[in-house]
């Protein structure tokens, strides 16, 4: 039934998309659909936070700008190109005009995708290749920020020389490990 929301919201929109329609997409009852979801909301939120959690999660190669990297291009690529991304759009326009979803996507996805764009750091940290007393929040914003204002405002693409160019910047201005002597 997830599969069903995302790949009939991708075909129809948001707009023209109803729970008769991935009832009948899915081979199910519209009841079988009310009895977990109450709205197309509940649905495309649940799906999308599933695709999300398996797909968002960064490698751990113990080369931090390669890990960086590749994460960046990851959430570009998934935001832009997949069936899910599709749904976090429409699910973040629809949260302009409905704040009890604008709650259940920050609870339920932003707050964990946070700590997924925080891992390459908090590893890199662990392993005495970056200063622990680095701003990592300010490092995830300066990396993952532009992607989403691209994606959501400016519709301008996310290429890899993009995002590899944004972790390059951010790399160039946090400070070295400490070394003891």
């Amino acid at each position: 039934m997830l599969e069903a929301a995302d790949d009939l919201l991708v075909e129809v929109g948001y707009a023209r998309l109803t729970i008769e329609g991935i009832a009948e997409r899915a081979g199910v009852a519209k009841q079988t659909i009310y009895r977990w979801w109450p709205s197309k909301n509940d649905i495309l939120m649940d799906a999308f936070v599933q695709d999300a959690a398996e797909a968002l999660i960064p490698s751990d190669s113990a080369d931090l700008r390669q890990d960086l990297r590749a994460h960046a291009r990851n959430v570009a690529v998934f935001l832009t190109e997949s069936d899910a991304g599709a749904v976090f759009r429409a699910l973040t326009a629809q949260a302009q005009h409905d704040p009890a979803l604008a709650t259940r996507l920050r609870s339920e996805h932003l707050g964990k995708q946070r700590g997924y764009d925080r891992l390459s750091f908090e590893r890199a940290v662990a392993r005495g290749a970056l200063d622990p007393g680095v701003d990592i929040d300010l490092a995830v914003d300066q990396i993952v920020g532009p992607i989403y204002y691209r994606v959501l405002v400016t519709g301008q693409a996310t290429p890899p020389a993009f995002t590899d160019a944004l972790v390059d910047a951010v790399l160039a201005h946090l400070p070295p490990p400490h070394t003891e002597a």
